[in-house]
């Protein structure tokens, strides 16, 4: 049974990491052009597109590529708190509360490690390769987040240590959650 509920887990998280990095490329306005954008949507049409016929993109932000994400979320939240099974001595209505915050407080925490990630593969790529076709998409994700640090922390020896104080801010919001 754990090893069912560990491969049940992957897939989920893989394809809750697709939809959510969708959603954060569309919010922070980065191409899909190019491998790494097409590889994403051709993962996550499958659900995207027919949610996007019942939920509408409002204010320019793409609402059916973070409900995507929720719904699984909440179907592996419902499925491991439904393992539990009496142990969990609780109301249908508190259960369906335990799973809605599991999954949303899920998707928060993996939304936060896929920046920590981006920041870390632009800080690399910076180094290694400037070029890559991945760093691009990386340094657009992470702008929203490096601009306001970069206004109060100035270049040190021609280094911009702004990745690392987002890294740990972030590292800071992770022990919230």
């Amino acid at each position: 049974m754990q090893a069912l509920i560990f491969l049940v887990d992957a897939i989920v998280g893989f394809f809750c990491t697709l939809f959510l990095l969708r959603f954060l490329m569309q919010l922070t306005r980065v191409s899909f052009a190019g491998q790494f954008g097409d590889f994403v949507v051709k993962l996550t049409n499958w659900a995207v597109k027919p949610l996007r016929r019942v939920i509408p993109g409002i204010g320019g932000i793409d609402w059916a590529s973070l409900v995507a994400p929720l719904v699984l979320q909440l179907l592996l939240s419902a499925l491991l708190v439904g393992l539990a099974g009496p142990s969990v001595a609780a109301s249908g209505g508190a259960v369906a509360l335990m799973a809605l915050t599991l999954a949303v407080r899920t998707l928060l925490r993996l939304a936060i490690y896929i920046v920590i990630v981006t920041l870390i593969l632009q800080a690399v790529l910076s180094w290694i390769n400037p070029h890559s076709p991945l760093a691009a998409p990386a340094s657009q994700l992470t702008r929203p987040i490096l601009d306001p640090i970069r206004r109060f922390v100035p270049l040190v020896s021609g280094i911009d240590l702004s990745p690392l104080i987002a890294i740990l801010l972030l590292q800071a919001v992770l022990i919230f959650l």
